[in-house]
């Protein structure tokens, strides 16, 4: 039997047990695809990622990414929680307060950044969005799978970040919470359109500590909610900058997931004519080994 070295880490917070848990096996060099997808799907993670040796020259580190149901071309949680448990191992150091992850996606840019305190924010550039606009029959369906009518004047799209993410606005965060969709009819849906899921969002009240409230719903691979989503997240800033709204949320600005499913995650979220950079900060609650 083999022992991996391995971490959970809590992403999107910088209290335990409060954001969205990643597994991390620190060497899964002798690991098959096979065994990747079996043990991603016992820890029953939104996602597990492994890593691997790198294949591209400008890469820091290779990391392949797996929910409990499948591969994933990039996920934006994971790449927070792998680059924290990295550094933390000793295995990865910034340079000039960089890193570059190797993933199915491709090359992915991080920055490190240390405020006060010594907190770190890890942020990443998320990959080039391409857009496809939902027909009218596609958003019948969605409305039908939300249960609640949806605004034409800010029609739903499918944001394609190498996760493929339904992106809807509704009237406020409130509206948000409040959704309670028919999981089983979303999951067939999205197999349908081989979608990763559907993100939601809506604005919070001026003054609040945030600008948005977001969930993200992936049933069709075996995450009915996810507990706080960055490439959901970034994917709904690539949808407000398709949508000409910067202006009104600005262009950098906070985004919190989680309440509906007890947990209080934070994303930043910074938005130019070039990028999408996505933020958050991560804390290790498991550190041991993974017999295989």
């Amino acid at each position: 039997m083999a022992r991996l070295p391995f971490k959970t880490v809590d992403v999107f917070t910088e209290v335990p047990f409060k954001g969205n848990p990643v597994a991390v096996v620190l060497d899964a060099s002798d690991l098959s695809t096979d065994q990747m997808q079996q043990i991603a799907s016992w820890t029953n993670l939104s996602e597990t990622t492994f890593i691997v040796p790198t294949t591209a020259q400008d890469a820091d580190y290779h990391v392949r990414i797996f929910t409990p149901g499948a591969e994933m071309p990039f996920a934006g949680h994971p790449t927070i929680g792998t680059a924290h448990a990295l550094l933390e191992a000793g295995m990865v150091s910034a340079k000039d307060g960089c890193l570059v992850q190797q993933c199915k996606a491709g090359l992915v840019k991080l920055q490190l950044q240390y405020e006060s305190g010594g907190q770190r924010w890890i942020s990443f550039d998320l990959p080039d969005a391409k857009f496809t606009t939902l027909d009218a029959d596609q958003v019948r369906e969605l409305e039908a799978i939300l249960g609640a009518p949806l605004d034409p004047e800010r029609a739903p799209c499918l944001v394609d970040v190498g996760a493929r993410w339904v992106v809807v606005q509704l009237p406020s965060a409130q509206a948000v919470l409040d959704i309670r969709p028919d999981l089983q009819r979303m999951k067939v849906n999205d197999s349908k359109g081989r979608h990763t899921g559907v993100v939601i969002f809506g604005k919070h009240d001026a003054g609040a500590h945030a600008q948005i409230e977001v969930r993200a719903f992936a049933p069709a691979h075996g995450v009915n909610e996810d507990p706080v989503c960055g490439s959901g997240n970034g994917g709904v800033a690539a949808y407000l900058r398709h949508t000409g709204q910067t202006s009104d949320v600005g262009n950098a600005f906070l985004a919190t997931q989680g309440a509906a499913v007890g947990r209080a995650g934070l994303v930043r979220l910074a938005i130019s004519e070039d990028a999408i950079r996505v933020g958050g900060q991560a804390i290790t609650c498991v550190s041991g080994e993974l017999i295989v």
